[in-house]
């Protein structure tokens, strides 16, 4: 099998060294070169062609965040960040996955790490598994409302009851991103309440829900035990806990994970089927893996509307894949129309 090859991008060239001396000592890895600041990493990416870069975020001139969109623009390859595990290396991190990153791995001892090797095998993994993702995309179709009257009739012609709705969202790899460009574009209202389960450790779900807020009008907030759900927000589970609707609030638990993560999106999908029914909607976009699909066929059998990613416009079309191939899916839509189907859905009147 053919290596794959790793751009590394940090300021410190003890760290550079470090992460091309741990790839190296594996014999399934490349360097395809190293940057010391953001414009070098674009010139690199363009001549060097890796299959995945390593990038870290404090660097003089381009951060991370604004390196790795320049990247995507210029010459689209997965990116991996290396991250200080704080709180704003959280808020940092979910910066630059809303840029399109893919993933991330937090460094052990901060900016400057010695004991990288204690993260070797996660990033080893990580590297290897989003070496062959989708970061290229492509042009949004137009909205359905440009699209001729007769073929938007037969693309969605669904209705629903009466009553406040619930809108549930899944993501994992690509997420982030993804998010950014939903959330902002869905009509939170006291029609309707929305609660994500995004694949991420402790902390980076109130990076999340921070960063959410910032391009939204409505209150986008951490999810807390016990809390009522009112429409007119949106919630972001908590790393490490799953959650579900029960009475109309949270509840967190701390029971096993489901597909190797907790949160994962199942129980709260589950969860939603049982209390709204034929009033939830529920929405699958980008992600490895499976979870998702069971919770999604549950919300179908309840009467409630489903709608996935396409693959064109999935990073991983993995979690959307796994529900399509169940048959629980109503409506498979590129990103960038989900918002337009899940707010013809609501009215004035519902």
């Amino acid at each position: 099998m053919p290596k794959v090859r790793v751009l590394i991008v940090d300021d410190s060239a003890f760290m550079r060294g470090a992460i091309a001396r741990l790839l190296e000592s594996d014999g399934r890895f490349e360097v395809a070169g190293q940057a010391k600041d953001g414009n070098e990493a674009l010139l690199l990416v363009a001549h060097a062609r890796p299959d995945v870069v390593t990038m870290d975020f404090n660097m003089p001139g381009l951060d991370g965040a604004a390196t790795t969109r320049a990247i995507l623009n210029q010459s689209p390859v997965p990116i991996v960040m290396l991250s200080a595990h704080t709180t704003q290396g959280a808020h940092e991190t979910l910066a630059a996955l809303a840029a399109g990153a893919v993933d991330f791995v937090t460094k052990p001892d901060g900016e400057v790490s010695v004991n990288l090797s204690t993260v070797k095998e996660e990033l080893t993994s990580k590297l290897l598994a989003n070496a062959g993702v989708n970061v290229r995309g492509l042009p949004s179709e137009p909205a359905l409302e440009d699209r001729p009257a007769s073929k938007r009739a037969r693309e969605w012609s669904r209705s629903m009851p009466v009553g406040r709705k619930v809108l549930a969202i899944g993501a994992s790899t690509g997420g982030p991103a993804a998010l950014a460009r939903l959330v902002p574009r869905l009509l939170v209202n006291e029609h309707l309440g929305v609660v994500i389960v995004q694949h991420l450790p402790p902390g980076y779900t109130k990076a999340l829900a921070r960063q959410l807020a910032e391009l939204v009008s409505f209150p986008v907030e951490e999810a807390q035990a016990g809390e009522r759900f009112e429409p007119g927000h949106a919630y972001v589970a908590q790393g490490g806990f799953h959650l579900r609707l029960s009475g109309g609030r949270f509840e967190l638990s701390k029971e096993a994970p489901e597909h190797g993560v907790r949160p994962a999106v199942d129980p709260l999908f589950r969860s939603v089927a049982e209390q709204y029914g034929a009033r939830s909607i529920a929405v699958l976009l980008t992600g490895m893996g499976r979870d998702g699909a069971l919770g999604m066929a549950a919300i179908k059998a309840a009467g409630g509307v489903t709608i996935a990613q396409d693959e064109a416009s999935s990073v991983v079309y993995g979690m959307p894949k796994a529900a399509v191939q169940m048959g629980v899916v109503d409506s498979v839509a590129p990103l960038d129309r989900i918002a337009t189907l899940v707010n013809r859905l609501l009215s004035p009147a519902t």
